[in-house]
């Protein structure tokens, strides 16, 4: 319904008409009542819609991570891997050491029946450092060599623990009779695994007669050169040495 109002103007008689919409009034003034009997709930919903975007804006973005496999439970030296020993963590990329055993390695499993050479702790990240294999050398010296040696006294071997520093001397004698002599072959180096550590069964080196009293020590080439073939000239004995 419209409402026509006619008003004249000009020497002439010329009329201006004004048509004005009831409806839209109406509906203008339906939404300024609405607004304002809502004035205080619509004040509301905009200072919350204000303070969610404030928070949105202030949270910190989500920190980059990468993922690796860490020690599902405490694992004792010369522990053979299975795939349930191993679980994914994701930690910052910073904190990932160099050779971290991977998601995509636990796929493949290529360290799968290898023996740690070490314990390890329950969560304590997993490098190929931890493993028998090349892996015994890492941080060493360059020229470093890995030189089993077999002591006269197997028992020994339960003494030692990785890293343990020793001195390794070769006792001889000259005849049944003969006087005695010691030599230091090596002084201070660092026991890398002993047959103590192997697994009861399987593994690189298991632990049986073969091995009982067997030593893996890190040397100098020169170290090597004098403790190879030792055992055959006396019987070889540790000192521990700090």
């Amino acid at each position: 319904m419209r409402d026509t109002r006619t008003a004249r103007t000009g020497p002439f008689g010329h009329t201006q008409t004004w048509q004005v919409s009831h409806s839209r009034q109406s509906t203008r003034s339906r939404l300024r009542r609405w607004v304002l009997r809502r004035r205080r709930l619509l004040a509301a919903f905009l200072l919350c819609a204000a303070a969610a975007i404030a928070v949105q804006q202030l949270t910190p973005a989500e920190p980059a991570t990468t993922t690796i496999l860490i020690a599902a439970r405490d694992l004792p030296a010369g522990h053979t891997l299975t795939r349930t020993d191993l679980v994914e963590a994701k930690v910052s990329p910073v904190m990932v050491p160099d050779e971290a055993l991977r998601p995509d390695d636990q796929q493949a499993s290529p360290w799968a029946g290898s023996q740690v050479s070490g314990p390890v702790r329950r969560g304590e990240v997993v490098t190929d450092a931890a493993l028998l294999g090349k892996g015994l050398l890492v941080g060493a010296p360059p020229g470093s060599q890995a030189v089993p040696v077999r002591l006269a006294d197997p028992s020994t071997v339960q003494l030692l623990h990785q890293g343990q520093l020793v001195n390794i001397v070769l006792t001889s004698s000259q005849g049944i009779d003969g006087p005695t002599s010691n030599e230091v072959l090596a002084s201070s180096v660092p026991v890398l695994w002993t047959s103590a550590f192997a697994a009861s069964s399987g593994g690189l080196l298991p632990s049986t007669h073969d091995s009982d009293g067997l030593v893996v020590i890190a040397a100098t080439a020169s170290q090597s050169a004098l403790l190879a073939g030792a055992s055959v000239r006396g019987k070889i004995f540790l000192v521990l040495v700090s």
